[in-house]
């Protein structure tokens, strides 16, 4: 009889099973990330009057390529297999950033609160389980620094007026929860 892992325990932060898991997941976020943020200056960076919100998004998107680009290292240093939904996230990052961008200013920032708010607490959870491992000491430092950039983009898009988007509770509900089911399914796959 073989044993099996245990769905309620997840792996250590010191197998290199989890470790990957972590970059393979982190490196699809900040990918979705990105194409967001192409999403809404697709908008945006095409509409007078709106040279500001596409400014301030071309800002927190180039936080974002700079995550990427570090997990773009990580994933071929460490030889971490990517998620096989990239294409899917490439596809629905935009969709969701270019149709919070139709919806108008509020609703784009509404989309990067509730998506940053989801990141934050997601990468509070790995710090707290990368803490216990002292051989990874990069990648926890990474996560530490691109943590606070999403706690800065989030509460960027709060001043910007998340909160007065129609619909910004259930809008957030939503795409946490989109987001919730999306690091699930990169983990593993």
């Amino acid at each position: 009889m073989t044993k099996q892992k245990s769905a309620q325990k997840p792996e250590s932060a010191s197998t290199p099973e989890r470790i990957a898991e972590m970059i393979r997941v982190d490196h699809a976020g900040e990918h979705g990330a990105v194409r967001i943020y192409d999403g809404q200056l697709a908008v945006f960076a095409h509409v007078p009057g709106m040279e500001n919100t596409a400014n301030l998004i071309r800002e927190m998107a180039h936080h974002e390529q700079t995550h990427l680009d570090h997990f773009d290292q990580l994933i071929i240093a460490r030889r971490v297999r990517p998620t096989v939904f990239g294409p899917a996230w490439h596809m629905a990052g935009f969709a969701l950033g270019a149709a919070t961008a139709l919806m108008g200013e509020k609703a784009a920032m509404a989309c990067t609160a509730a998506v940053e708010a989801e990141i934050d607490a997601h990468y509070a959870a790995q710090e707290n389980e990368l803490e216990t491992h002292d051989g990874e000491g990069d990648l926890s430092a990474a996560i530490k620094q691109f943590r606070a950039d999403e706690a800065e983009h989030r509460q960027t898009a709060l001043d910007a007026g998340a909160e007065e988007a129609p619909g910004y509770e259930i809008m957030t509900r939503i795409i946490r929860l989109g987001c919730r089911a999306a690091i699930r399914a990169s983990e593993r796959y």
